[in-house]
């Protein structure tokens, strides 16, 4: 129970409101506060990418909007991915390690790291936190994790920019805002469907190898 209390109290931080005001209270230090919110995403997994990418969208305009949330982003987790790499078999990593996610992440990107951390990227929500983690222990290849991470994420930053620079648009026209909430619903509903997919796929790896070594 604290630690869920503790996970809303977070939460209640970042509403969009709390982050315009942010983003305006560090204006003369230009791109650096957009930058630095979406960065902290990998180290602060509650806080909401959706909401972050898209007031950065909102505050500093498509493209800009969506640059810094990009180079963030790609920030964060490639230094999570690091320093994981860097520290791993230390006790706190050991404990990650032995996470289910992080278990069913390492066994695949032992096989096909690429496809794992590009889907995944694509997705404005899920278990990206454990996936950054999962890849360092494993020691995915550096420069095939960057360029998974930087092309997923794109593409999701891109899309929820588009959201965060035409809400108004969007609020005018209330209909249209069924499609953001597909939107949301369908990549809630692919992140699952993903990592069931890959659960199927290792265990009959997991399977198969067991037959061939009987």
């Amino acid at each position: 129970m604290k630690s869920l209390n503790g996970y809303l109290d977070i939460m209640s931080y970042f509403t969009q409101s709390n982050l315009e005001w942010f983003l305006d209270q560090f204006r003369a230090l230009g791109p650096l506060p957009g930058i630095l919110l979406t960065f902290l995403k990998s180290f602060i997994p509650p806080m909401p990418t959706i909401v972050i990418v898209g007031v950065n969208a909102a505050v500093y305009g498509l493209w800009a909007g969506f640059l810094y949330s990009w180079i963030g982003m790609v920030a964060g987790c490639f230094t999570t991915f690091l320093l994981v790499r860097k520290i791993s078999g230390t006790p706190l990593i050991e404990r990650w390690a032995k996470k289910p996610k992080v278990q069913r992440g390492m066994r695949w990107i032992q096989r096909n790291g690429f496809s794992y951390v590009f889907l995944l990227g694509i997705l404005p929500v899920g278990p990206f936190v454990a996936v950054n983690v999962a890849a360092g222990l494993a020691r995915m290849n550096v420069m095939s994790y960057l360029m998974a991470v930087t092309l997923g994420k794109g593409i999701m930053v891109f899309c929820v920019s588009y959201i965060g620079a035409n809400l108004s648009d969007l609020m005018a026209e209330p209909f249209k805002l069924l499609g953001v909430l597909a939107f949301i619903l369908l990549s809630l509903w692919s992140s699952r469907k993903l990592d069931s997919y890959f659960v199927r796929k290792q265990s009959f790896h997991d399977q198969e190898a067991e037959l061939n070594s009987n």
